[in-house]
């Protein structure tokens, strides 16, 4: 008989770890009060099918109804683990008996009173899987039961039952057993086998059944069954398990602890080698990193039952999280565990677990750099001289690099790169330190603001590989940054223009702002943030604009100077109205017209929206481009006819009336509609014959 129903218990005394459960429900029956529906609930394997059994048994008990069944009654005998049944009880399964037949034919023999025993209990398995029919047909007998009767669902999806039905139940959840919980479970069943298993077997076999006391008792019965006379061994164990084995997870460790790349690769070919999982690798890395987490945090953690491992392995645990300052050990199962999704399935797994290392060596040395070096730009400065190039992007060649850096840095002796020789160069800084009177700052004010020069112009020149260099993370945000312009830099934000005020929102947003940062962070090997306004004139923002580059256009400055243009005009046509001419004649409508051309020209020379001015003159239009002096101011307006001294001055209302004779003129009326000139159109264009 496997041991998860030879070893089941047969009273709530002897359940393990559901005292959520058996201490309301044994105080109900020693009081008497007894409901007609139960609910019990919980992840497969709690215990919920057993906890049923052992109700039914306490409720039908000589004695009972009571918490402590006699066991040797009638009813206890046959209703005890491994015993014949009893008439009374039914036990159905509603994933295969969950349709409406089966619940009409249950509540047809609920009616009937039972043949020997005290209550008629029926207990439902998966009763979630009870169609809506079958719900429907029982609701009735389960809202108003007859008094000998007693259901007790079991279910691992409560909310599914029809809330009609789960209102009048009594719901007990069961929960995942804890690793306390379990480890006194498991070390009963093997006492009461008479076996040796191996310490360091336990924590394995707890943490394969995932907290369920069917699933672990199950493994243990694997083991077991393979286990020969001295017993269960941890060899014997770790490959049936899949587990990693010990000496590896404490390789991987040691070699983050001491950031030796070469150690830790190796570690990884072990792993291969072996045969493990990469998967089952990272996890049962993430679970020890969770663990010297737990005991650099917590000093009593085995104390206070925080952590799971054998009594022999509590000192070299303690000893690894000691060699981890700070928070690096959260930092390291932080990125363990991001990372850990990408195995799933991999083509390539192996190349991701070594990847996995290479940016754990990354964090491991970024954490304890301030310890060995002060300051960022040392560290970079040291990363930059071990790899012998300025900016680089950064991935798992550049993490080892500066790690390598950085050690390099705590030990100069053992170093010939002269960088970090190099570093306690400016040494008559230390004369600075003198309260200098206020010109101090300023020397610092043109180095950043020639820096910020130097990276603009860069920005400049590479532009269109730093937008593909965002298309690589984010293709959106590239197409979006393709009409972008950059304007100039905020400290260490960079100011990007763009035509479109919706794209730019777009820019800007969180989704494509974070991508575009870090491309450009990674080319241009320094952090920045990226802000996107509309315009693409530098000068708006206040920036200069870009070395041989035209002046940019800016509506709203064309605006201003337009509107600044026409108020004096205003002002000297305001004092002196001019009375309104006649209506001159259609043979004087060709004059009027060149009056009004030269006008115009002149009013709308100033105005930057202004089309360029339409000159009419007899029969024929001209369209002629207003002319400017080199520095591109307008010319002024062109003097009035010389024959006509005293004519008036040609106003708004003398356009307007000349162009309404103009519209009187004879001509030909389009009498298409819209689709018709559509059509002709996409005719014309295409060169196709409509149909």
């Amino acid at each position: 008989m496997a041991l998860y129903r030879k070893y089941r218990p047969s009273s709530f005394a002897e359940m393990i770890g559901q005292e959520q459960v058996t201490r309301p429900l044994s105080t109900a029956l020693d009081n008497g009060r007894v409901n007609h529906a139960y609910l019990f609930s919980g992840p497969r394997g709690t215990g919920k099918t057993s906890s049923a059994r052992i109700l039914a048994r306490s409720l039908n008990c000589a004695e009972g109804p009571t918490s402590t069944p006699c066991g040797v009654c009638p009813s206890c005998v046959s209703l005890a683990p491994g015993g014949p049944g009893n008439l009374d009880v039914t036990e159905m399964d509603a994933a295969s008996n969950g349709g409406v037949d089966e619940m009409r034919e249950l509540r047809e023999r609920a009616y009937f009173a039972p043949a020997e025993s005290r209550y008629r209990v029926f207990i439902i398995d998966e009763a979630h899987m009870i169609t809506g029919a079958g719900a429907n047909a029982l609701l009735k007998i389960v809202e108003e039961p007859p008094e000998h009767l007693v259901f007790i669902f079991a279910t691992t999806e409560p909310e599914k039952i029809i809330g009609t039905i789960r209102s009048r139940t009594h719901h007990y959840p069961f929960r995942l057993l804890t690793p306390q919980a379990m480890r006194q479970l498991v070390e009963r069943t093997v006492a009461a086998e008479g076996v040796t298993v191996d310490e360091n077997v336990y924590p394995l076999v707890i943490r394969a059944g995932g907290g369920s006391p069917r699933d672990t008792l199950s493994i243990l019965d694997q083991l077991l069954a393979g286990a020969g006379p001295e017993g269960l061994t941890y060899e014997l164990a770790l490959p049936l398990l899949g587990v990693t084995d010990l000496s590896l997870i404490d390789a991987t460790v040691d070699a983050l602890a001491s950031r030796d790349a070469a150690a830790l690769f190796q570690t990884v070919d072990d792993v291969i080698e072996a045969g493990h999982e990469p998967r089952r690798f990272a996890i049962d890395l993430l679970d020890r990193l969770r663990d010297l987490m737990i005991i650099h945090a917590v000093p009593d953690a085995f104390g206070q039952g925080l952590v799971d491992a054998p009594a022999d392995r509590a000192q070299i645990l303690a000893a690894e999280a000691d060699k981890f300052p700070g928070n690096q050990l959260a930092a390291l199962a932080t990125e363990v565990n991001e990372r850990i999704t990408s195995l799933r399935g991999a083509t390539s797994p192996r190349l991701l677990l070594e990847i996995m290392m290479a940016h754990l060596l990354g964090v491991a040395a970024g954490t304890q750099a301030p310890a060995a070096v002060t300051g960022l730009e040392e560290i970079r400065d040291a990363s930059a001289a071990a790899t012998g190039v300025g900016n680089q992007p950064r991935g798992a060649a550049a993490a080892l690099a500066a790690a390598a850096a950085v050690q390099a840095t705590a030990k100069p002796a053992s170093q010939s790169t002269p960088a970090p020789r190099e570093a306690p160069k400016p040494e008559p800084q230390p004369a600075a330190p003198q309260p200098a009177p206020t010109p101090e700052p300023e020397p610092s004010q043109p180095a950043a603001a020639q820096s910020s020069e130097d990276l603009m112009e860069r920005i400049h020149k590479e532009w269109i590989t730093l937008r593909q260099f965002v298309g690589e993370r984010n293709k959106v945000a590239e197409i979006m940054l393709a009409e972008a312009k950059p304007l100039g830099m905020e400290g260490t934000t960079l100011v990007v223009g763009h035509n479109t005020g919706a794209l730019a929102e777009r820019i800007n947003s969180e989704h494509n702002n974070k991508d575009i940062v870090a491309a450009l962070s990674e080319k241009l090997g320094t952090t920045i943030a990226v802000r996107c306004v509309v315009g693409t004139d530098p000068k708006a923002e206040g920036f200069s604009p870009a070395k041989d580059e035209p002046a940019a256009w800016n509506p709203r400055a064309a605006l201003a100077e337009a509107e600044v243009a026409k108020e004096p005009q205003q002002q000297k046509q305001e004092p002196t109205p001019l009375p309104t001419p006649p209506s001159p004649a259609p043979a004087e409508t060709g004059a009027a017209a060149a009056a009004a051309a030269a006008a115009a020209d002149a009013a709308k020379s100033s105005d930057p929206w202004a089309r360029p001015a339409r000159k009419v003159g007899g029969e024929e239009d001209v369209e002629k481009q207003a002319e400017h002096f080199s520095d591109g101011a307008p010319l002024p307006p062109e003097p009035s006819d010389p024959d006509e001294p005293d004519a008036p001055e040609y106003t708004r209302e003398d356009e307007e009336r000349d162009m309404v004779d103009q519209s009187m003129e004879a001509g030909e009326l389009d009498r298409r509609n819209p689709t018709e000139v559509a059509m002709d159109l996409l005719a014309e264009e295409l060169g196709a014959r409509p149909l």
